[in-house]
């Protein structure tokens, strides 16, 4: 079984988040909290491919990395 992450994590409301513009800003913030919000979705759907994008970008940023393009992709365009 996985462990869960997302809501016992993560404090803030994170929808602005996912609506945000991301050309601007900081793309990488609001890529991470969007990859919490798809991580606990995928989580509970199994969809362990999302699961390990998610993990993938969330970590890209607490290593201060830059996460892949296609994991990002995958993150911003799940709910779509």
């Amino acid at each position: 079984m996985l462990p869960q992450f997302g809501t016992a994590v993560r404090k803030k409301n994170i929808d602005s988040a996912v609506t945000a513009d991301l050309g601007g800003g900081a793309p990488d913030k609001a890529s991470v909290d969007a990859a919490w919000l798809v991580l606990e979705a995928a989580n509970d759907l199994g969809d362990h491919a999302a699961i390990d994008a998610c993990r993938r970008v969330i970590d890209a940023e607490l290593n201060g990395t830059v996460a892949g393009s296609a994991d990002i992709d995958l993150v911003l365009g799940y709910f779509r």
